[in-house]
């Protein structure tokens, strides 16, 4: 139904990698499976127009799909008539149906109509009383999207330089053992085998790792829950070479199994262009 929530449902699976076809036509979905598919798009979402001539023939192509081997899922977004005039309302947005002899009341219940044979071909979920979060944590769930959708990115900087403008969480590591002040670790950076001994060796370093984790593993999956798409914690040192790039890459390699997780050294990236330079 439109007005249901299926912009909602398009941009949870959008997020989720789908690639996503809004308003198609009834007729041409078998054909845009085949063309996405041909180009390597494993994963679609389709929202198709009530305004499709040609409904009837949808229930045979979601059978076809199905007989193709194509994993084909269906969900039906519907609400109380009430609730979807409220939102039209408060939105000004037209209905797809109204026209110059529909009213909005009319057009909804035209809509109603048209779907009715088909809102058995699938899940179907009330959204009349969801507000938008629960209605894209009600799509994950359905469709068992979790919370894998996440990019998380460990970010290492040096305090002196700022910090991150697109730092999420920011955790400061200054008071943490330096490798700066031991003469023959100076030069080298967190990315070393003699800087990663010497800090795996600081039992204060490890217990500061291990509560990081445990934060992580702790309220990752409620940031995920909250439908954000990309968390950057951001770790910083003094100098942004020894200590904040060997937490960020222990952090990555902890949580690269359940998450997407990218690693950015924003200091050695400073460093390697200065020297570039030189």
């Amino acid at each position: 139904m439109s007005g249901a929530g299926k912009s909602i449902a398009l941009g949870v699976l959008e997020d989720s990698g789908y690639y996503c076809v809004d308003n198609l036509p009834a007729t041409l979905l078998l054909e845009v499976v085949r063309l996405l598919g041909e180009a390597g798009h494993e994963r679609l979402a389709v929202s198709v127009d009530a305004r499709s001539a040609a409904l009837a023939s949808l229930p045979g192509s979601i059978a076809t799909l199905k007989t193709r081997g194509v994993a084909c899922r269906v969900l039906f977004l519907e609400a109380t008539s009430p609730v979807l005039l409220r939102r039209f309302s408060e939105t000004r947005r037209r209905h797809p149906l109204a026209g110059a002899n529909l009213t909005l009341s009319e057009a909804i219940e035209g809509e109603r109509a048209l779907l009715a044979d088909l809102s058995e071909l699938g899940h179907r979920i009330d959204t009349s009383n969801l507000q938008p979060r629960a209605l894209r944590n009600w799509i994950k769930d359905q469709l068992g999207l979790g919370a894998g959708a996440l990019v998380l990115t460990f970010q290492s900087f040096a305090f002196r330089d700022g910090i991150p403008l697109d730092a999420d969480w920011v955790v400061d590591a200054r008071m943490l053992p330096n490798p700066h002040y031991v003469a023959e670790l100076r030069p080298l950076t967190g990315l070393d085998a003699p800087v990663i001994a010497y800090l795996d060796a600081q039992e204060t370093v490890q217990r500061f790792l291990e509560d990081l984790r445990a934060f992580l593993g702790r309220w990752l999956p409620e940031v995920a829950r909250d439908n954000r798409s990309y968390l950057t914690v951001a770790v910083g040192c003094t100098g942004g070479r020894h200590r904040s790039v060997y937490l960020a890459e222990r952090l990555a390699a902890s949580f690269r199994a359940d998450w997407r997780v990218l690693v950015r050294h924003r200091g050695l990236a400073n460093v390697r262009a200065a020297t570039d330079g030189d």
